[in-house]
């Protein structure tokens, strides 16, 4: 059972989910990537968060494809978040991204999306203060918090995006609750824009193609960035991934803008075998929570569907898998 009071709920800062295997989720962590593959994508992630404290646990699934028709690609995104076991949130978005030929070497695509959230609160699962009594526990209902008039809000919101790349190298930027929706239940709330970017690019470590292993592919080392801004939450990611197909190994390290405050060291293993792929990932905490959080386990799948026969050809974006 939850025991919390009303002031948490009328003064929490809302903040939207974060994943640590930013590219198994790629419409979340820019929408600009609807299409990017192509051929049709099916990706699903859970995460959970501080399973210690049986705090966060999310999940989503999203399609995306390109059409040449629309000159880009079409991305359909689910989310659950459930927060504590009275709290949840579930989002759905529509989206859209115009892929760009700018040069012979360099594209950009543009992306817009509309999306469709739901908040949920149980009010009957909240213990407040004067509801406790020593020796017996729960034993009444409150008299100092007064329930809301709706426990259930529904709102639309929108976002945009832009991702500029080439054959080795791609950076991006997004933002999205562009209209700052209100989603408290007692006090006035507007959910704070979420900003943003990322860069990274990839590395052939052999040459000599020649000289690949029939089991191994190629070995290729991709160094990234990610820097993201949300209210007075301002976090910088940064990592490395090594693709030696079918195998995938990476590691990030998460912490504040101010560069004194370190939240977690991420560790990531992947397995990619023809169209499908799989990942693991553990947040180590290093915060001042550590000692009782449990970190954050997140499970990826993703498959690329058969593609469609393409009208022209159309650049890719070789980025990470996870």
């Amino acid at each position: 059972m939850m025991i919390t009071c009303l002031v948490c709920i009328s003064g929490l800062k809302a903040q939207d989910p974060h994943f640590s295997q930013f590219f198994a989720n790629p419409l979340y962590t820019n929408p600009a990537f609807a299409g990017s593959e192509i051929c049709p994508r099916l990706s699903l992630t859970y995460r959970d968060q501080w399973p210690s404290l049986d705090a966060f646990k999310t999940f989503s699934v999203s399609y995306d494809q390109y059409f040449d028709f629309l000159s880009g690609g079409v991305g359909l995104y689910f989310m659950s978040d459930k927060q504590s076991e009275f709290y949840r949130v579930n989002m759905a978005a529509l989206i859209y991204s115009l892929h760009l030929q700018l040069t012979q070497n360099i594209s950009l695509n543009l992306a817009a999306q509309a999306n469709v959230t739901n908040n949920s609160l149980d009010w009957d699962k909240l213990v407040f203060g004067d509801m406790i009594d020593p020796r017996q526990g729960v034993i009444m209902t409150s008299t100092m918090a007064t329930r809301p008039d709706k426990t259930s809000k529904t709102y639309v919101d929108f976002g945009a995006a832009a991702l500029l790349y080439g054959e080795t190298w791609y950076a991006g930027f997004s933002a999205v609750n562009l209209t700052r929706p209100k989603d408290g239940f007692i006090s006035y709330n507007r959910l704070p824009i979420k900003l943003t970017a990322n860069a990274g690019m990839r590395f052939n470590l052999r040459r000599d193609t020649r000289r690949t292993n029939a089991f191994f592919g190629q070995p290729v080392i991709s160094p990234n960035i990610i820097y993201q801004h949300q209210g007075e939450f301002n976090e910088l990611n940064y990592g490395m991934y090594l693709d030696w197909s079918p195998f995938v190994f990476g590691g990030w390290f998460r912490q504040s803008m101010s560069f004194d405050n370190a939240d977690a060291i991420v560790l990531l293993f992947g397995l990619q075998w023809g169209d499908y792929k799989i990942g693991y990932s553990y947040d180590i905490t290093v915060s001042s929570l550590s000692n009782v959080s449990g970190g954050a386990h997140e499970v990826t799948l993703s498959a690329k569907l058969p593609c469609p026969e393409k009208g022209k050809k159309i650049r890719t974006i070789k980025c990470p898998s996870f």
